[in-house]
C-alpha cells in the first residue's frame, strides 16, 4: 500500500469519527437532533442548522402531496400480503381490451391477448397444492368480509393456515373446516372477539367441527390462546341493543367485581357478557328482555338469568 493510499484512507476515517461525534448543535448547542429521511440530512430541531447532508435518501426521487399523485408516480405495485396465494406477485393481464393509451385494440391482438389471459389463469397454481391453498385464502376472505374484521386478522389467519398446511396438518379434514379454524384463531389472537356461533354462521362447516379442528391445529402449532375478556364483547352488544355509555360501563364493572371472586372461570364470555349487560340495563332503567339481549349475543335465556343470578349475588344487589 503506497503512502498516498494510507493518507487518503486515515482521512476518510477521521471524517467518519468526526460525523459521528456529532452530538450537539455547534450553533446552539442543543442536543436535540433529528434525521430527516426524506431529504438525507441531520438537522438541529432547535436553530434548524443543517450538520450533515447528501446521506443515502431510501425514498423516491419524486415528490407527491396527495394520493392521487402518489398512485400516478408510483412504478411499483402493491405490497406483498399473505392473504394470496402467490403473495400478491404475480402478473395481472387487464381484461380491458385496450393499449396503454386508451385505444382499442385489433381483433387479432384481443384474440391474443384472451388466449394469454387464459393461459395466465392457467399457470397460476402450478400443483394441488397451491390449488388448496388459493381456495382456502379466498374462503377465508369472504368470511371475514362478512364479519367485519380488519385486514390484520386475515394477514394473521392467512399465516396460520400456510402453517398449518406445512405441517400437513390439513390430510383428513376439510379445506373450509381448518380456514374457518384459522380464522377464529386469528380473531382471538388479534383479540376482535367473535364467537363460535358468529364464525359459524358465515362458515360451510358446522360449529361441532371447527370447534374440534381449531383445539386440534391450536395445539399442534403451539398456538398460545389466552381465554377471551368478557369486557371486548361489551361494546358491540350494547350498541346492537342500543344501549347508552353509562350501561357499557355499568357492566364492565360487574364483570371485573365478579370475575375478581372468581365466577367467570369456566363460563362462556359470550354469555358473561350478556348477562352482565342484561343486569346493568335494569340497573341502569335501560331495561331490555332476556330474549332480546339473548338474540344479540347467540346464547340461551336460561345462560343469561343463570349468569345473571350469580352476578347479582356476588354483588350483593338484592333486585
Amino acid at each position: 500500500m503506497t503512502r498516498s493510499t494510507r493518507q487518503r484512507e486515515q482521512q476518510a476515517a477521521e471524517t467518519e469519527e468526526s460525523k459521528e461525534d456529532v452530538r450537539e448543535c455547534p450553533e446552539c448547542g442543543s442536543e436535540d437532533l433529528v434525521k430527516s429521511s426524506d431529504r438525507g440530512e441531520l438537522v438541529c430541531n432547535e436553530c434548524g442548522l443543517v450538520l450533515e447532508e447528501e446521506k443515502i435518501d431510501p425514498g423516491p426521487e419524486w415528490r407527491a402531496f396527495n394520493h392521487q399523485e402518489r398512485q400516478e408516480k408510483s412504478r411499483v405495485g402493491a405490497p406483498t400480503t399473505q392473504t394470496m396465494h402467490d403473495k400478491g406477485l404475480t402478473t395481472t393481464i387487464d381484461w380491458k381490451d385496450k393499449d396503454a393509451y386508451g385505444r382499442s385494440i385489433s381483433s387479432k391482438k384481443r384474440s391474443q391477448m384472451h388466449r394469454l389471459r387464459k393461459w395466465q389463469e392457467r399457470i397460476r397454481t402450478k400443483d394441488a397444492g397451491e390449488r388448496n391453498l388459493q381456495f382456502a385464502l379466498s374462503e377465508i376472505d369472504r368470511m371475514a368480509s362478512a364479519l367485519g374484521v380488519p385486514r390484520s386478522v386475515r394477514e394473521v389467519a392467512s399465516v396460520i393456515y400456510r402453517r398449518a398446511l406445512k405441517e400437513d396438518l390439513i390430510r383428513g379434514r376439510s379445506i373450509e373446516g381448518v380456514a374457518t379454524s384459522a380464522l377464529y384463531a386469528s380473531c382471538r389472537k388479534e383479540g376482535i372477539p367473535r364467537s363460535l356461533e358468529e364464525i359459524s354462521e358465515v362458515s360451510r362447516v358446522e360449529r361441532k367441527e371447527i370447534g374440534r379442528t381449531y383445539r386440534y391445529i391450536s395445539q399442534e402449532l403451539g398456538l398460545e390462546m389466552k381465554p377471551v375478556d368478557p369486557k371486548k364483547y361489551v361494546p358491540r352488544f350494547s350498541s346492537e341493543l342500543e344501549l347508552s355509555e353509562e350501561v357499557q360501563s355499568k357492566a364492565n364493572e360487574i364483570i371485573e367485581t365478579t370475575a375478581e371472586k372468581g365466577l367467570l372461570s369456566g363460563k362462556s364470555p359470550t354469555g358473561y357478557a350478556a348477562a352482565a349487560i342484561y343486569a346493568a340495563s335494569l340497573l341502569c332503567n335501560e331495561k331490555k328482555t332476556q330474549r332480546e339481549v339473548a338474540d344479540v349475543a347467540q346464547v340461551t335465556e336460561v345462560t343469561i338469568r343463570n349468569r345473571y343470578q350469580e352476578q347479582i349475588e356476588a354483588m350483593g344487589i338484592h333486585h
